[in-house]
């Protein structure tokens, strides 16, 4: 009975266990969080948004179960068509958007209501672009073919996401720069990236300054961000969140106030999400704060253990790139909190409210999951980049292993 039930659960156990911790700690947290949220909008029905996040988490464990037994190998035929819708509905969001909080991130799904965050689709699908790419490039030969083609879909990527977050598109343009090196792209060819991105950011500044639209652009907020960070005991500087939070991780000590006993939830915005890491450190201490950081740095030590056990690029370049894209989220909220970064707005992956995140962090979590599973069995796996034909998907069997 315990052996059936185990075996429902694909790819490795502790990445599993680590969720499992992920979802509780989640499941608390927000509803400690969401109280004053509750009494604010819900009439103080204070189930009603842990109801919803518990909703968006089962979401969440349903993606990562059926991707978790899905061949990542099909991300390899339609890579190319995912990137480019996830770019079609990055181009629509400036004009068809739902402003929140004072950006436009947001798209509303027709007829069931519901917004999601592009950004989010699109740096999933970039990571299986470059993927592919990089994988069937890896001879002296055609790197730098393949590198024209990831930095300009990275490019690309960014430059629609930059308006309006960032901080997103630094992470994602981060990760991709990373994952172009584990590709073994020279250096020169990464400096002369990286080069073209500040040349492209400065440009952008100077056009806003320049036409006027520097107030009714995010570039005023980022100035803010870091004038508060830089100097926080300025008086044009806007310094609250960060101040709120550092009093959460003061009050936390070493084993916390206790679980639903925070006082900064009621005070700091978007405890729930933003600064949940902070509820975290203030309700169960240092200890907590420890905990939850070991649980992601646990996490992604399990992925490089699946890298160096795969002998294939395509599934390990999707490990390192997901993998990173979560990491590297983690520690910008956790960073934010404990005041060593400016804020950000970057959300806790699978810990903090939000559907879309929920659903694509999930993704990326089943896929990972899914590729472990030749890396445990040691599976003789044939690589779709080593196939000449690529019409029949009936050739690459749904349910791996």
């Amino acid at each position: 009975m315990n052996k059936s039930i185990f075996s429902i659960f694909k790819g490795d156990r502790v990445i599993w266990i680590i969720l499992l911790f992920l979802a509780l700690i989640s499941s608390i947290v927000v509803f400690s969080s969401t109280s004053m949220l509750a009494w604010k909008h819900q009439s103080g029905n204070t189930m009603f948004y842990f109801i919803k996040h518990v909703f968006y988490l089962s979401l969440g464990s349903i993606v990562i179960f059926v991707f978790s037994r899905l061949s990542y190998k099909l991300l390899f035929k339609f890579s190319t068509l995912f990137l480019a819708i996830s770019c079609m509905l990055l181009l629509l969001t400036p004009f068809l958007g739902v402003n929140v909080n004072g950006a436009s991130r947001w798209l509303k799904i027709p007829f069931i209501e519901v917004i999601f965050q592009p950004s989010d689709m699109a740096k999933c699908f970039l990571v299986v672009f470059l993927a592919k790419n990089l994988s069937v490039c890896q001879d002296s030969a055609s790197r730098k073919f393949a590198f024209l083609k990831c930095a300009g879909a990275v490019l690309l990527v960014c430059g629609l996401i930059v308006p309006s977050n960032f901080s997103t598109s630094f992470l994602v343009g981060l990760m991709a720069l990373f994952l172009m090196f584990v590709a073994r792209i020279p250096v020169k060819y990464l400096l002369i990236f990286v080069s073209v991105c500040i040349f492209a950011f400065f440009m952008l500044i100077v056009f806003l300054k320049a036409t006027g639209m520097e107030n009714n652009s995010r570039l005023s907020t980022w100035t803010h961000r870091i004038e508060a960070f830089t100097n926080p005991n300025s008086k044009k500087a806007n310094n609250s969140q960060a101040m709120q939070s550092r009093i959460a991780i003061a009050q936390g000590g070493i084993i916390g106030k206790g679980i639903g006993a925070s006082i900064q939830r009621n005070i700091l915005p978007h405890p729930y999400s933003d600064f949940v890491y902070a509820i975290i450190v203030e309700e169960t201490g240092l200890v907590g704060g420890v905990f939850v950081l070991m649980l992601y740095l646990i996490f992604f030590y399990r992925c490089i253990k699946c890298v160096n056990s795969l002998e294939r690029t395509f599934p390990a370049f999707l490990v390192v790139g997901f993998s990173l894209n979560i990491m590297l989220q983690a520690l910008a909220n956790m960073l934010v909190s404990v005041n060593i970064m400016p804020v950000t707005g970057q959300t806790l992956p699978l810990v903090s409210m939000g559907g879309t995140s929920i659903v694509f962090t999930s993704f990326q979590l089943g896929v990972i999951l899914n590729i472990t599973r030749y890396a445990e069995k040691k599976e003789d796996v044939v690589e779709i980049e080593d196939q000449q034909n690529f019409d029949d998907v009936t050739d690459y069997p749904i349910i791996a292993g």
